[in-house]
């Protein structure tokens, strides 16, 4: 008998009147680990720890509104054309969230959230990309319970048997992809980790370093995927992604090798919520006032 990481033969389950999806409880399960260690990091770097779940109440949704529509877009045929089930692009529990567009879409509402929470975006990342890498990973194990995200056919003692659409449902042994992404991951955000703490990185450069390590391990992986994909130039649309982006987080890091000798930003910027700003300015008074800055404390000194 063949050694193999065999399939699950499920990917929901009832829960009463609800159906829980294996794709989505990952999705689920890795989020909360990225809070909770987004929020150990921001607050071991002088952040409080309710800023995380301020900023994550807009990054996540962002995120996955980003990821779907990039999946949607790079693969349009899946869901529109003849045959074809255009609702089913609303389908996310059955798989089908693009990193690139998570990540894009997930940043813009990150600054909107930073903003409204008064921290500065930059050391919120370098607090967050650990979490982020290892919720990838998990989110991983969604494509294991769909049967998705595979290789090759191998012989490998870890190939995942799975039954491929294209081989008219004829079972087979095929290279673990998914697994190797979520190894990657866990090792992706342990180096994070290693390298922030020893060289204190600062300045956006520890989240410029998990993309540009992911994307480098991405780049290969996709090279041993043959799973459904459209390709450009002979590569599939992820390779190219993988290059473009681990290309600009590298020049990134390269331009700002610099400030990896400057103490890293404070985590806390100006705050632009509308309710802050009176506190803001009685604040600056009081300051101004203490330190004899003031028209009205030079005036009371002059006429003692």
């Amino acid at each position: 008998m063949h050694a193999s990481i065999p399939s699950p033969a499920w990917s929901r389950f009832s829960l009463g009147p609800l159906t829980v999806h294996a794709y989505a409880l990952c999705i689920l399960v890795g989020i909360f680990v990225a809070v909770g260690m987004g929020r150990r990091r921001w607050v071991a770097r002088g952040g409080r720890a309710d800023d995380v779940d301020a900023v994550a109440a807009w990054a996540v949704p962002f995120g996955i509104l980003g990821g779907r529509i990039y999946h949607v877009v790079t693969d349009p045929e899946l869901y529109f054309g003849h045959g074809r089930n255009p609702w089913a692009a609303f389908a996310i529990w059955r798989g089908g969230l693009g990193i690139w567009g998570a990540v894009a879409v997930g940043a813009l509402g990150a600054w909107i959230g930073a903003r409204r929470a008064g921290v500065r975006l930059a050391p919120f990342a370098d607090a967050i990309a650990p979490g982020i890498a290892v919720a990838q990973g998990i989110g991983r194990l969604g494509n294991w319970f769909n049967q998705e995200l595979y290789g090759g056919p191998t012989s490998v003692p870890w190939a995942v048997h799975v039954t491929r659409p294209g081989d008219g449902g004829t079972p087979g042994y095929y290279h673990p992809t998914f697994l190797y992404e979520l190894l990657w991951d866990l090792l992706v955000a342990a180096l994070v980790i290693v390298v922030d703490r020893r060289f204190r990185l600062g300045h956006g450069r520890a989240f410029a370093a998990y993309v540009a390590a992911y994307t480098f391990g991405r780049g290969g992986i996709e090279l041993l995927r043959v799973d459904h994909a459209n390709h450009v130039l002979g590569l599939r649309v992820n390779t190219w992604m993988s290059i473009i982006v681990c290309a600009a987080a590298l020049a990134y890091l390269w331009r700002t090798r610099r400030l990896a000798r400057e103490r890293p930003a404070d985590v806390r910027g100006p705050d632009t919520t509308t309710a802050s700003r009176p506190q803001a300015r009685a604040e600056r008074l009081t300051v101004e006032v203490k330190g004899g800055t003031a028209s009205g404390d030079a005036s009371c000194v002059d006429g003692r």
